[in-house]
């Protein structure tokens, strides 16, 4: 299937009518709650809340003279209004409105962000059911290690990413604050009570102490947290590229009818949408340093973190909203290829039952020196007859590594044929998936 994602619903949380939508929410909150606590007469506080419109092109206008943005805007929106514009804006700075915003901004994209987690995490679940019992061979270091199978590889992923789902909604209660302080943030100019009803009206939480803006760790927070999501997303997709390799080929990315794959050679398949996902995922964790870097901010604020986030926070959400459908899209409509996935479980003659023929020895009394000794020389004698090109197992059926352990005598004083054949069973390994399956997707 066409992976046929559209951005939009995320960019149009950062488009200039965006933000000064958001601007303008907060700013009618805040007349509201003044209103609220008896200071500006209701009748004003209808008209504002009624009438209050912004003009971007005017906004743009007024901002080539100003040089200021909030003012710009305030400058707009009080032209719309009449005398109660007065009201607009009152007792607030710059930073009250601008990082109260961003708070409703950074809240509802994080939000589809979450939901977009739980959408892989239902494929990756729904592979792993499919999956569960398909043998594969574990690997570490890139060489063949033993059997698991390719279920228990989507209960890893799954487990990874319900721990980022968690860790997105613990972000989610740290970016959603928000504050009317005044310039220092002081509460001179305005009582506490001003900053905790406007809140509740934008369901935010008050920032329990803020100076003229909202602390940048918390904006760090959601920029490590991305990054950190990002990365096992990357690391899935690596997984895939592996995967699809020509000398693997256990899985592969949906190749579609009519797709292409070189301009040169026309037999190319390539996993040209983890390839994407891969580079993605370093753009996402670019964007943390520079927001861990604009915690330190000189005394009670400066504006050297605005430029930057006025980059990174729209792309760091944008981004990552494509790469986590991008993926779900590989997932969903990833090839999977058991015949092979067992063709390379086969592919070392049986040295990946070497550690259930180790930890037999010592059950009979072998020291585990001695039986790491007997273990290892069979297993070296297959390597060098892999590597002379020699069949890895016989007319029989049976592999190289069980004929030589067969008939090594020093290993059959110990134990006996039937035993040693019991070691070469593939159920031993998958004995206990339906236990930790159990403990990923019903915890």
């Amino acid at each position: 299937m066409v992976d046929r994602y559209s951005r939009e619903e995320m960019a149009s949380k950062w488009t200039y009518q965006a933000k000064y939508q958001a601007w303008l929410d907060v700013e009618k909150a805040v007349v509201k709650a003044w209103a609220r606590l008896g200071k500006i007469p209701q009748e004003d506080a209808d008209k504002i809340v009624k009438n209050a419109n912004f003009d971007i092109k005017r906004i743009d206008e007024i901002e080539a003279v100003t040089r200021h943005d909030l003012i710009a805007f305030t400058t707009s929106v009080s032209e719309s209004l009449g005398k109660e514009s007065r009201w607009f804006h009152y007792g607030m700075t710059s930073s009250d409105t601008i990082d109260t915003a961003v708070a409703l901004q950074m809240k509802d994209s994080l939000s589809l962000i979450i939901e977009d987690v739980k959408m892989i995490m239902e494929s990756i679940k729904k592979r792993a059911m499919e999956h569960k019992m398909t043998l594969m061979v574990g690997r570490s270091h890139g060489i063949h290690g033993e059997p698991i199978t390719f279920g228990l590889v989507l209960a890893v992923w799954y487990d990874e990413m319900a721990r980022h789902l968690e860790n997105l909604e613990q972000t989610m209660d740290v970016i959603a604050v928000g504050q009317v302080s005044g310039a220092m943030g002081n509460f001179a100019h305005a009582p506490l009570e001003l900053e905790e009803y406007t809140c509740e009206e934008l369901g935010l939480k008050p920032a329990p102490a803020s100076n003229q803006v909202i602390q940048r760790d918390r904006y760090a927070r959601l920029a490590t947290t991305l990054a950190l999501m990002a990365s096992s997303i990357e690391k899935f997709a690596v997984q895939v590229r592996h995967w699809q390799r020509t000398e693997v080929y256990e899985c592969e990315e949906y190749f579609a009818k009519g797709q292409k794959g070189s301009s040169a050679m026309p037999h190319k398949r390539n996993p040209i949408l983890t390839e994407n996902i891969t580079g993605l995922a370093r753009m996402i964790r670019a964007y943390a340093n520079p927001a861990m870097e604009n915690v330190a901010l000189w005394h009670e604020r400066d504006i050297s973190h605005s430029s930057t986030e006025r980059f990174w926070l729209p792309d760091a959400f944008i981004t990552s909203d494509f790469m986590l459908h991008r993926m779900n899209n590989v997932i969903a409509n990833l090839t999977v290829y058991p015949e092979n996935m067992m063709k390379n479980l086969n592919l070392t003659g049986g040295l990946v039952f070497s550690q259930r023929v180790l930890l037999e020895l010592p059950l009979q009394g072998v020291s585990r020196e001695d039986a790491y000794k007997i273990v290892q020389r069979n297993a070296m004698k297959v390597w060098e007859e892999i590597q002379q090109g020699k069949p890895t197992v016989n007319e029989k059926g049976e592999s190289l590594y069980l004929n030589h352990l067969l008939a090594d005598e020093e290993l059959r004083n110990s134990l006996s044929e039937e035993a040693i054949r019991e070691c070469f069973n593939y159920d031993y390994y998958t004995k206990n998936v339906d236990k930790i399956f159990n403990r990923v997707f019903n915890k």
